[in-house]
């Protein structure tokens, strides 16, 4: 199968497509992060240990991943989707299996160099996966109910294997990602109504199956002043922490509630707490913009594909970089049970960091091929 391109385009060579990433977006992103790296060197007390300068060394690398993620042909993505969501759907069962055990939970692999949470990389990895199943339907073939059963065995295959990790917050994430590829390629809103209600019907029955620390986060969401000193602890200083930075906040490093320790995990799930209280209203809602702004690109470029494949996975992408920045501020801030979703490019992680690259990545891959045609229904032949 050969692809085309708009005559006033002409073939992609290497250096046409340097051209045609989008270097705005780029831009944004080494925007964020660089705030991320400053709040990560406020939390520790002014030292570029131990968070600071290990986030800004793993930037440099997945930067340079994310590049090159962007200059492969987005056919090869269709053509090797359903391979690399097989290759992570391993790495999920090795976790049951051989898995390094912190927190009380089990989700991460230890390869020595990098410890990898293979959950993360499901997120990208499932969009690719949807994203060509979909391509190769027609509408009238979507209208059809057992047409849509493969696809929701590959949500809900490992949703389970997260769900046993356990991982709620990620497994939540994967359904909801999962959902909006669903309604973009065409899926009729009463099946999204059935599949609610029996959701519902299915949260009734699990609620027994929870465990102790997920029910707790239930009931501390309810009312976090049953156990201020216990399970109620973090979303109170967090609440704290938000309402003391005011309008301007208290200034870079004069954030009371994460200096003097009072905030946890402030590194990870509440870093958008620190840039609360240190920059106020105005420094939350400036790093919410820039996040807007990696919206509105995700969806320009999704529109702006001319292939089905190309515009699934944009939308796919930039919903699950949505859904972290709604989740984590939600979470912080006392209206969503707190489920352990990071901000984006800003909370300290290494496996989260890489994972949002790739997407990122896959996203550039859609703007710079936006022109490659690939007739719906051709899954065998992509190249």
């Amino acid at each position: 199968m050969s692809y085309e391109l708009s005559p006033e385009r002409g073939r992609l060579t290497v250096f046409g497509k340097i051209r045609l990433i989008n270097w705005g977006l780029v831009l944004l992103l080494c925007t964020i992060t660089g705030i991320g790296v400053g709040l990560l060197y406020s939390a520790a007390g002014g030292r570029w240990e131990p968070w600071a300068i290990r986030q800004l060394v793993r930037f440099i690398p997945t930067l340079a991943v994310t590049l090159t993620i962007a200059m492969i042909d987005v056919r090869l993505w269709l053509r090797f989707a359903y391979l690399i969501y097989l290759a992570v759907f391993l790495l999920l069962i090795a976790v049951e299996i051989m898995g390094q055990v912190g927190m009380g939970a089990q989700r991460w692999i230890d390869l020595g160099f990098f410890v990898l949470q293979p959950s993360e990389l499901m997120k990208p990895a499932l969009v690719l996966a949807l994203a060509r199943y979909f391509h190769g339907l027609t509408l009238e073939q979507i209208g059809k109910p057992l047409v849509l059963i493969p696809p929701m065995a590959l949500v809900f295959l490992p949703v389970g294997l997260v769900l046993l990790q356990p991982n709620l917050g990620t497994a939540m994430l994967l359904i909801l990602t999962g959902g909006a590829i669903f309604f973009a390629a065409g899926v009729r809103l009463w099946k999204f109504a059935v599949a609610i209600g029996g959701g519902v019907a299915v949260m009734t029955v699990g609620w027994e199956f929870l465990h102790d620390y997920q029910r707790q986060r239930v009931y501390t969401f309810l009312d976090p002043e049953t156990d201020p000193l216990g399970a109620g602890y973090n979303i109170i200083q967090s609440k704290i922490a938000l309402g003391s930075g005011g309008l301007f906040g208290k200034g870079f490093m004069m954030g009371s509630q994460s200096q003097l320790m009072f905030l946890p995990e402030k590194h990870t799930d509440f870093i958008f707490v620190v840039l609360a209280e240190e920059f106020g209203m105005a420094g939350a809602l400036l790093l919410l913009f820039l996040y807007l702004l990696v919206f509105i690109y995700g969806i320009i470029i999704a529109l702006s594909a001319h292939n089905q494949f190309g515009r699934l996975v944009g939308i796919g992408l930039t919903t699950t970089f949505f859904l972290y920045v709604f989740v984590n501020v939600a979470m912080v801030m006392g209206l969503i049970p707190v489920v352990g979703i990071p901000l984006p490019l800003v909370s300290y992680g290494g496996t989260a960091m890489l994972t949002l690259m790739i997407g990122a990545g896959l996203l550039l891959s859609v703007s710079v091929h936006r022109d490659v045609r690939i007739p719906r229904g051709g899954g065998s032949d992509m190249l």
